[in-house]
């Protein structure tokens, strides 16, 4: 199955690291409200992946690998992004 996330927060220990998948999208006014009085926007988890620190260099490696085969074949197309995602 896939799920559909757009959003990724990274968090680690001395053991693993931590990729937790969000669905961030527009507030309704009422969350909007809320998320003023609490300072705090909400977003459904749609996953959380726990990787071993020693899968994460292969793992860094295959992801900018792919990055650099979407590029090569979407060179030709405007980038979607503007700034860096974290």
């Amino acid at each position: 199955d896939r799920l559909y996330a757009n959003f990724c927060a990274v968090s680690h220990t001395p053991f693993d690291f931590t990729l937790t998948f969000c669905e961030v999208l527009p507030p309704s006014e009422h969350e909007l409200r809320q998320a003023q009085e609490e300072q705090v926007l909400r977003a459904p988890v749609r996953t959380r992946v726990c990787i071993p620190v020693q899968l994460m260099p292969n793992l860094i490696a295959a992801l900018q690998e792919h990055m650099r085969i979407y590029s090569d074949a979407f060179a030709h197309q405007p980038p979607v992004w503007k700034d860096p995602v974290h």
